[in-house]
């Protein structure tokens, strides 16, 4: 890969990482209701996530996925499911939120394994990245030198990019957190958050590729 290429491969990756995403809203949430730890686990999760689909690119697996209707539509409706679920748990956690001291003890000794979890799931089940790795990661790979090389480069700018961009989102959400201060801003907070994931996943029903 020529430098030229690697540059184009640099902005297209950043501007598709920084776009909004299932992902972002994620970061985002979390960064304004369980702070900047639970950020950088959850982001950790996603680009594991990512670097998954970015194996399954190099290895031929995605292109499969892309190509055959009934597999993508099958990841498809496991990851619109998912974003669903996220947003109705909190929609449903909108009716009882209070700022008890007692509920912020329970978050504060609450293991960060599930963020993990929940990052990297909607990382890997999200059409965005499969799309992207997919159809369009193989555009800039070089035949006549080294792929892995290039695999190995290319997929650490990404998940530089996504890592760096949702801890960024976060620590702003985290940052911006002081309307959250009273009962009912938080209900508010997840109502809109939660209609948001919910609108995202049913979107993503109506995600379509190329025959």
């Amino acid at each position: 890969m020529n430098i030229d290429t690697l540059l184009i491969y640099v902005l297209v990756s950043f501007f598709y990482v920084i776009s909004p995403g299932p992902a972002i809203l994620l970061a985002i949430y979390n960064g304004a209701m369980n702070g900047p730890k639970v950020v950088m686990v959850s982001a950790l999760g996603n680009i594991i996530g990512l670097m998954f689909l970015s194996t399954l690119s190099i290895s031929g697996l995605s292109a499969v996925l892309l190509a055959s209707s009934t597999l993508f539509s099958v990841v498809k409706i496991i990851g619109a499911s998912y974003l669903i679920y996220l947003g109705m748990r909190q929609l449903f956690s909108s009716k009882r939120a209070s700022p008890n001291k007692n509920s912020k003890s329970a978050d504060r000794h609450r293991t960060l394994l599930p963020y993990f979890k929940e990052g990297l799931f909607v990382a890997a089940t999200n059409p965005k990245p499969i799309l992207f790795f997919a159809a369009l990661f193989p555009q800039f790979l070089d035949t006549s030198n080294p792929i892995i090389t290039q695999f190995v480069l290319m997929t650490l700018i990404f998940m530089t990019f996504s890592f760096l961009s949702l801890s960024t989102y976060g620590y702003i959400a985290q940052r911006a957190k002081g309307f959250l201060s009273n009962v009912k801003s938080i209900k508010w907070f997840h109502r809109i958050s939660g209609g948001l994931f919910v609108g995202m996943g049913t979107s993503i029903f109506f995600i379509k590729t190329e025959s």
